[in-house]
């Protein structure tokens, strides 16, 4: 059996997780072939904090009838110019522009040549989806999570995205850490979102010819009509004008932070229930797509219908999001008071981010 390099942990020391009859050097990576001695998430827990402390982070497959744990270098920080990343944004700076354009009642195809007049509301978006992420990436880099920087994802919707994400590489070492990559970015988005809205309603309305821009009634969650409120500022207009698109990037954030906080699967609100309640949240989440197919049903029943779709495939999601949990922690210490005071301040605030009745056709 081959040796693995001076600087990866020997085949002796994995012995009580993993039976190693072969360690190959594959470019950049250094492979173990073995035998599991337990199920793939405890030899993953055992093994993780040891590659860790090397500088390595270590993954188990399945390759050709064999396990292979594989070890590739940790970088948690941002090798070279990341293309992909910038590509992605770019291009959904562009379908933000062209939804926005519609919200500002402009045919972007008829005019495309005024697609800039819609930076505000692609500015407005852009700003909430980025500063949610960023506030992800920021606590991962404290905690040394191998993270990656946020893949923007355009999509020429109602809104011009379907939001961003980021790419966890690794096992995240503590439930601590877990707690604070996940709460960050929900609360970093809430007032990204809450400084949009407020430079929405202070903006005039727009002036709307019958028959333009996107035939759908917002409704608004208590988190706006606050903002509007506490500013004196109204969020609906006589027929013909149209509240400050910016004011509909607010409405983004808000919509975008309550899907998040959603407790299921590997949305943010999973990983804040699993760091504060453990292995409870299992039972939890799988009381999501309940709580929102009843929604769409009571919609469908009682309201003419309205929003009743958006909720029903909601909760096919949440079914499928419930069966790709994601990794948990290695170190499953209790996060401590202070930290479930936070979680339970972070759902209540995205409670205020729901209305039952977000888009409505008109």
């Amino acid at each position: 059996m081959s040796h693995a390099p001076d600087d990866h942990p020997e085949p002796e020391s994995l012995a009580e997780q993993f039976y190693v009859y072969d360690v190959r050097t594959d470019g950049g990576e250094i492979r173990y072939y073995g035998e599991p001695l337990a199920d793939r998430e405890t030899v993953l827990d055992g093994l993780s904090p040891l590659f860790r402390s090397r500088g390595y982070r270590v993954s188990l497959t399945r390759e050709t009838g064999e396990y292979v744990l594989v070890a590739r270098e940790r970088s948690p920080g941002v090798d070279g110019v990341p293309w992909t990343n910038v590509a992605l944004f770019v291009a959904t700076a562009a379908t933000t522009l062209f939804a926005g354009a519609r919200w500002y009642g402009v045919d972007p195809l008829a005019a495309p040549t005024r697609l800039l007049e819609a930076w505000p509301f692609a500015l407005g978006v852009l700003s909430v989806l980025a500063v949610h992420e960023l506030g992800h990436y920021t606590l991962g880099r404290y905690h040394d999570v191998d993270a990656s920087l946020p893949y923007f994802i355009p999509l020429p919707n109602l809104i011009g995205t379907l939001g961003a994400v980021i790419r966890v590489r690794e096992r995240v070492p503590s439930r601590r850490a877990l707690f604070d990559f996940g709460v960050a970015g929900p609360l970093a988005g809430l007032a990204a979102t809450v400084v949009v809205t407020a430079v929405g309603v202070s903006l005039p309305p727009v002036a709307v010819a019958s028959g333009a821009g996107p035939s759908v009634e917002l409704g608004y969650p208590p988190l706006v009509r606050g903002v509007a409120a506490l500013l004196g500022e109204p969020l609906t207009y006589p027929a013909g004008m149209r509240v400050n698109p910016v004011v509909v990037a607010g409405w983004v954030g808000a919509f975008v932070t309550f899907l998040n906080l959603l407790p299921v699967g590997q949305l943010d609100g999973a990983h804040v229930l699993r760091a504060v309640a453990g292995e409870r949240t299992e039972q939890v989440q799988w009381l999501v797509p309940v709580v929102l197919a009843g929604l769409a049903g009571y919609l469908f029943l009682f309201e003419d219908g309205r929003s009743a779709g958006l909720w029903l495939v909601w909760a096919v999601l949440a079914v499928v999001f419930a069966r790709l949990r994601g990794p948990g922690p290695t170190d499953d210490a209790a996060v401590g008071s202070g930290r479930t005071l936070v979680a339970v301040a972070t759902f209540v605030l995205g409670a205020l981010c729901f209305t039952p009745t977000p888009v409505v056709l008109t």
